[in-house]
């Protein structure tokens, strides 16, 4: 019996594991996944917990529930992986053989990695929304927070999800608000990148969405340490920005498993090919998701994508072809603005977000690059969409292929 073994039971994992097990003969073939536990959340509700958006309960459910009955869960940490003897060794020394492995170990905060992060105050003043952990400790903080400086920070790029850490500038601006006390707060963007939105055409478009909600945006800042005491943030060149509560997005990287493994970058992302998804280090082995070192969004939209791409490319394999199915970079993603409302953004390695309609051109329903209370709308479905279709892998009635219909060139 061959056997196909992922690693990672989050967004990517668990549709490609739905996937195989489902065009695989059974008889033939073995699909086991491995994760660290079985809780899988439902990572978009994070950003919503500091607001009483969600509560725990409401994002967090079992990840043999979504698993088809013909694939393999295993529970367990992974200690390393030996690429020339197909195998990977979990903890308590379980060694697992493999055919052809699929890295789906997603990325994490790591705020080890920025110098004064960790200490006294981590989940207090200086918190996270990238964990559950840290958004329910930064629901409690702001429950709390009566006024002063409030700084939303990007430690480097890239990150998962980033326009994540705009939103939660957004709806904290209107959850102040709504509590009467946005005239007792400054806010503060502080980013390593030059403007707010990470395309330069987003960026153009949509440029005064920080200034009319009176946020700060203190660009090209290089995060060189945190000092908890002082209540400040330093960049390499000396600059300082001064918090009451800082919000932050610590330094991500790819699963240290990889990095020990020999096949990880010095984020631990797998080196890639961005168009197949094949791994570098081996012609069998895949990795898509959040895991790779791909120059596209780590967002779960990108993940759904990229594994009908990869989909197309393991069949092939299977059979004995050459992988030719392309993955285009396409990722497309609703951006809270507060209030109610949501844009939309729809792009590729190739083209940045555009002004139009999308999935249909004319009718839509959903209007890009433009805020209506329907994409607002849309960002709250999902969260259904990714637990009985998405997850499932059921069939999904939009393109994994970018596509410009419906779109006007700027």
């Amino acid at each position: 019996m061959k056997k196909f073994l992922i690693l990672g039971a989050g967004t990517a994992g668990t549709i490609m594991a739905n996937k195989l097990a489902r065009a695989l003969p059974e008889r033939e073939w073995r699909v086991t996944v491995v994760d660290r536990d079985n809780d899988h959340p439902y990572q978009p509700g994070f950003l919503f917990v500091p607001f009483h958006g969600y509560e725990a309960a409401d994002i967090v459910r079992s990840r043999r529930r979504y698993l088809d009955r013909r694939v393999d869960f295993v529970e367990s940490l992974i200690e390393r992986i030996e690429p020339d003897h197909r195998k990977v060794h979990l903890k308590g020394g379980v060694v697992l053989d493999y055919d052809f492995l699929i890295i789906a170990t997603g990325t994490r905060p790591m705020p080890e990695q920025n110098e004064g992060m960790l200490g006294p105050e981590w989940h207090k003043s200086v918190g996270e929304f990238y964990t559950l952990a840290g958004s329910t400790a930064l629901q409690r903080q702001l429950d709390r927070f009566e006024g002063g400086r409030l700084v939303v920070h990007i430690s480097e790029m890239p990150i998962k999800c980033p326009v994540a850490p705009l939103e939660f500038a957004f709806l904290a601006d209107a959850y102040l608000r709504a509590k009467g006390l946005r005239d007792k707060v400054e806010i503060d963007y502080v980013t390593p990148l030059s403007s707010a939105f990470t395309k330069p055409k987003a960026a153009e478009q949509l440029g005064d969405f920080l200034t009319k909600r009176r946020i700060n945006l203190k660009p090209d800042f290089a995060l060189a340490r945190v000092d908890q005491q002082a209540k400040k943030i330093f960049s390499w060149d000396e600059r300082e920005v001064p918090y009451d509560l800082l919000v932050t997005v610590p330094t991500n990287m790819g699963d240290p498993v990889i990095g020990a493994s020999g096949l990880g970058d010095e984020l631990n992302y797998v080196p890639t090919d961005k168009h197949t998804l094949v791994a570098k280090a081996a012609p069998n082995i895949f990795a898509l998701g959040d895991a790779t070192d791909l120059p596209s969004s780590k967002a779960g939209s990108v993940a759904h994508f990229q594994a009908d791409v990869l989909f197309a490319n393991i069949m092939s394999v299977v059979a004995g072809r050459a992988p030719e199915a392309k993955f285009d970079g396409h990722a497309n993603c609703f951006i809270e603005s507060g209030d109610g409302k949501a844009l939309l953004i729809d792009f590729s390695y190739d083209v940045e977000p555009l002004p139009g309609r999308y999935p249909l051109p004319l009718v839509g329903p959903m209007a890009l690059l433009k805020e209506t209370r329907l994409n607002h709308f849309g960002k709250l479905m999902f969260k259904w969409v990714y637990w009985n279709m998405l997850l499932p892998a059921r069939p999904f009635p939009v393109s994994s292929h970018f596509s410009m219909t419906g779109k006007r060139a700027a």
